[in-house]
């Protein structure tokens, strides 16, 4: 990328990016390549593309994109989400140990609980609002932090950039799950980090219309390993939801600005309801975390998560909305409702659960592009459908 492009504003680099503009037409919208092999001019004499397994050049203009909107050096794109966490902790070895923040998603849960620790990489939880914590549940074999923050679905906050001066003064490597905030609110590189995970299929996709998984790293040596990673087991995104991706991004701005300011107005709403015993989102003064979130992130985001009151039945109360959808994603145009404990964290056993605070009363909103009016009426309803 030239100089001068990389002075731009965000809105400005979200719709001309590298690769925003094909150089043999000048069409403003990148081809789609779905071929599978490129024809060489001798043995491993090419143009930069062999077969679409390691090189895709669709899916380049994508992981340029990311890397740039990230502030990184190289971009990856993955198949799925837990496609791109998978490849990342493909970067360890037997007897690795990981720190993960507590109560994060429950796929990344799952994959490590399931599958890795299979191969004798292990994990546990800490609690990454605090720094000492951290320190001191670092092991010799630990190897990597992995943080969410804001963490799903409690919105709890840890400071990327302590934590990572920190990890990296013990040797660790820094992930960070981005999805929440997407690179246009929280740019996890530019506090510390190594790694930057995004569902892609949240945010960044925006309409519930595809599954992908993007990563973005530091430098150029954990890049050709990561890289290698990706060709080897073969967890690509395909041109053509690529393509879909990249064309999605470019409003990714005026679509997160629009949900937040929602969320903000349903977040306070919410802090007046005697039904709700507690609000979770960052936008909130008192909200844990507050200070830090605004200082590494530019906007609180669009989801927020409350606890209804035992006196209200959580089932009833989302069988009564009409506008938000019950669903398991998150980020998108149409407003969604969760119920983590039934629905993203099932895979925790109900011990941690209780133990780290997703609880049957918790429920996750995220805010949508509907009528914020509408959608506070909506949950009115269904509250004042709960009363006894």
């Amino acid at each position: 990328m030239k100089e001068n492009e990389k002075t731009r504003g965000f809105s400005t680099r979200l719709i001309h990016h590298r690769g925003s503009v094909c150089p043999h037409t000048g069409a403003v919208s990148p081809p789609i390549y779905p071929s599978s092999t490129f024809k060489q001019q001798g043995v491993n004499e090419h143009q930069g593309f062999e077969y679409s397994r390691g090189r895709n050049p669709t899916r380049q203009v994508l992981e340029d994109y990311i890397a740039d909107l990230e502030g990184g050096e190289r971009g990856f794109a993955f198949g799925s989400g837990m496609a791109a966490i998978s490849s990342c902790f493909l970067l360890l070895s037997a007897g690795d140990h990981v720190l993960l923040t507590r109560g994060l998603y429950g796929g990344t849960y799952r994959v490590l609980s399931r599958i890795f620790d299979r191969f004798r990489i292990q994990f546990s939880m800490v609690d990454t609002t605090q720094v000492a914590a951290v320190e001191e549940a670092i092991r010799q074999d630990t190897r990597v932090l992995y943080l969410e923050t804001p963490s799903n679905p409690l919105m709890e906050i840890s400071d990327i950039r302590a934590l990572s001066e920190m990890a990296h003064s013990r040797g660790l490597m820094v992930m960070v799950d981005n999805t929440f905030m997407s690179p246009f609110l929280q740019r996890p590189i530019q506090q510390g980090a190594d790694i930057v995970i995004h569902s892609a299929s949240k945010f960044l996709g925006g309409h519930s219309d595809l599954i992908a998984g993007l990563v973005v790293t530091r430098g150029e040596d954990l890049g050709r390993s990561l890289g290698m990673v990706q060709s080897s087991v073969g967890a690509i995104l395909p041109p053509y939801d690529s393509w879909l991706l990249v064309r999605s991004m470019k409003t990714l701005e005026v679509r997160v600005s629009r949900a937040q300011e929602s969320a903000s107005r349903i977040a306070v709403w919410l802090t007046g309801r005697p039904e709700i015993e507690y609000v979770y989102y960052p936008g909130l003064p008192g909200h844990p975390g507050y200070d830090v979130h605004l200082r590494q992130a530019d906007g609180a985001g669009a989801i927020l998560s409350f606890r209804l009151s035992d006196r209200v039945s959580a089932p009833s109360f989302l069988r009564g909305l009409n506008i938000w959808s019950l669903a398991v994603s998150l980020g998108a145009v149409e407003s969604i409702v969760t119920q983590p404990a039934h629905m993203t964290h099932a895979s925790y056993p109900v011990s941690l659960r209780r133990e780290v605070g997703v609880t049957d009363q918790v429920i996750r909103l995220s805010v949508g592009l509907e009528s914020p009016d509408d959608l506070i009426a909506d949950l009115e309803q269904a509250l004042d459908q709960n009363k006894e």
